[in-house]
């Protein structure tokens, strides 16, 4: 059997340190991904809150459907999860609304705004 020689000797384990550093460091960056992702999923998720909620309070404002409009985007917001930040029935028929929704991990708010009416 052969034996290691002592210049050697000292390098045994080097490998396996530095792959678990370099294993670390793409674990970190990956989470860093994700939760860049969440955030711009959340963003889309509050956008989209908003757009159908001015969609169905201009619906409202236009006698379309029932209702007085900012009730009825609230409702439409909440079937989201998300929150009315504002809603206001401007010129008529065009309502403005502004949306949060809560990001998954509590770190904050995405907030959406739409604006939506009859066509010019």
């Amino acid at each position: 059997m052969k034996t290691p020689s002592p210049d050697t000797q000292h390098e045994r384990g080097a490998g396996t340190v530095l792959g678990l550093a370099l294993g670390g460091v793409v674990m970190a960056l990956l989470l860093g991904l994700l939760l860049l992702a969440q955030a711009g999923v959340t963003a889309s998720r509050a956008a989209s809150a908003a757009d159908l909620a001015a969609l169905a309070a201009a619906d409202a404002a236009r006698g379309l459907t029932s209702g007085e409009p900012c009730a009825v985007a609230a409702d439409v917001a909440s079937k989201h999860n998300a929150k009315i930040t504002f809603c206001t029935v401007a010129g008529g028929d065009v309502v403005e609304v502004g949306t949060e929704l809560a990001h998954p991990f509590q770190w904050g708010v995405a907030a959406g705004r739409a604006r939506a009416g009859p066509p010019p």
